[in-house]
């Protein structure tokens, strides 16, 4: 739930974007976090749905799990990217402990494995702090990168206003304050971007995962799901969404539309409520 090794900033202090200074997910939103068990119980019925969803190109996804998870967290979303057609990895470094030594280096160095290999941009996925690594690669690889979908991705909020920053203090060994110094996560890539968050996540407060417009950026946009922190990544609705937007031609990137899916109105709340 925060941003990787502090590193040199081009940008002056007044520069950056405003974070979002309200609290952590109240007790209750933090009790509801059980609720990962039944999302995860909701695919098999959703199967037929989420079976239909549409299909891409085939070109790569790196998918970037959250803080103290590994590969296996992301394993039924990447196998389902797969039947759809997709060329999925994970991030293939054990459990996300923090920006690390070499974390970074190893990420950058997938990505760009992944794009000669493939011959094509790749798209990135990351769950909460691994989402905040694939908006910092798209930064910086922008060349490399189709596409950036995060799932209840802190970038926009302070580090209090996540029930996670104490573990993440003591897994990473740093200091979060010190490190948003050191960078305007709230900026969106310069890529098309999407943001899938919960109103109800028990972890990360949900204005901490809006994305406010991007003058430098007209391709991106917010997705409300009704979700839990920990089911963000197992639930029907957020995988027919990255299916959805995964599924788009590069280059021709259109705004998520809610009319016409078989979740309109009940899974997926107005959009205006973002603001």
């Amino acid at each position: 739930m925060a941003p990787p090794a502090p590193r040199q900033s081009t940008q002056k202090q007044s520069q950056k974007h405003e974070l979002h200074e309200g609290p952590a997910p109240n007790v209750w939103l933090l009790a509801l976090e059980f609720r990962a068990f039944w999302e995860f119980g909701a695919l098999l019925p959703a199967w037929p749905v989420l079976a239909r969803a549409p299909r891409g190109d085939k070109h790569s996804v790196v998918v970037f799990p959250g803080l103290s998870a590994s590969d296996g967290s992301t394993i039924p979303l990447r196998r389902y990217l797969d039947f759809l057609g997709y060329q999925t990895s994970g991030w293939e470094q054990g459990f996300n402990f923090g920006p690390r030594a070499g974390v970074l280096e190893a990420a950058r160095a997938q990505v760009t494995r992944a794009f000669n290999q493939g011959g094509r941009k790749v798209s990135l996925i990351g769950w909460s702090l691994g989402g905040v690594y694939a908006r910092e690669l798209a930064k910086e690889l922008p060349h490399m990168v189709r596409n950036v979908i995060t799932l209840g991705t802190p970038f926009g909020g302070s580090h209090r206003s996540t029930n996670a920053w104490r573990i993440y203090e003591l897994a990473s060994g740093r200091k979060l304050a010190r490190e948003t110094e050191n960078y305007d996560l709230p900026a969106a890539p310069p890529v098309p971007t999407t943001s899938i968050y919960s109103r109800s996540d028990g972890i990360v407060a949900w204005q901490g995962s809006v994305q406010k417009p991007a003058p430098h950026n007209p391709q991106t946009e917010n997705i409300e799901v009704i979700a839990s922190h920990v089911g963000l990544g197992l639930n029907p609705s957020a995988w027919w969404a990255v299916a959805n937007r995964l599924a788009q031609a590069d280059g021709s990137w259109q705004a998520f539309e809610r009319k016409g899916t078989f979740f309109h109105g009940l899974i997926y709340p107005d959009p205006a409520r973002a603001g």
